[in-house]
């Protein structure tokens, strides 16, 4: 696995910063951005303030907020270096969690101990767009003889779980 600093955090990573609301950016921050996002390394990784999150240009860096957040505020968050993870990577590092109950999908980096099924960046992104589309939508359900909760977790379960198609999934099951 690779090791991320101050030198290359910002090449083609995923992380999910921490929203801090006790540190004060010093004046002679670390760089500041075109955008005018700052940054602070220390030896555990870097404090961001910025106003926008997300899709940072070639990376994808989520912000995990308290309830007071509004999007386009400027935010301070914090992330450790070995919170960054890369994505254009052929690496099955990454997990796919779903919450049925308020029909979301998130890929996580994997965690240690973990026995989740795996997933390239790219695999997983294309596999949760899928999985929104079965979670909120019930037209592909209408050819199917199994209620449809039921039948969305079992689908959606098989998928995050393997290397099958959607499609061979759902032809199973019919």
């Amino acid at each position: 696995m690779k090791t991320y600093n101050q030198t290359n955090f910002f090449k083609h990573t995923f992380c999910e910063f921490q929203q801090v609301d006790t540190f004060e950016f010093p004046e002679n921050t670390n760089y500041k951005s075109k955008s005018e996002s700052e940054y602070f390394y220390t030896d555990e990784g870097v404090y961001r303030k910025s106003n926008h999150w997300g899709r940072v240009a070639n990376c994808r860096w989520k912000l995990i907020s308290n309830d007071n957040y509004k999007n386009q505020n400027i935010v301070i968050a914090f992330a450790k270096w070995i919170d960054f993870y890369p994505i254009n990577s052929s690496e099955k590092i990454f997990f796919i969690e779903v919450d049925f109950e308020n029909k979301t999908a998130k890929l996580r980096p994997k965690q240690k101990n973990a026995t989740k099924y795996l997933h390239t960046f790219s695999e997983g992104q294309q596999k949760i767009k899928q999985i929104k589309h079965l979670l909120n939508d019930d037209k592909w359900a209408k050819y199917f003889d199994e209620e449809i909760e039921e039948l969305r977790f079992k689908i959606i379960e098989e998928f995050i779980n393997s290397d099958k198609t959607l499609q061979n999934i759902k032809r199973v099951h019919k």
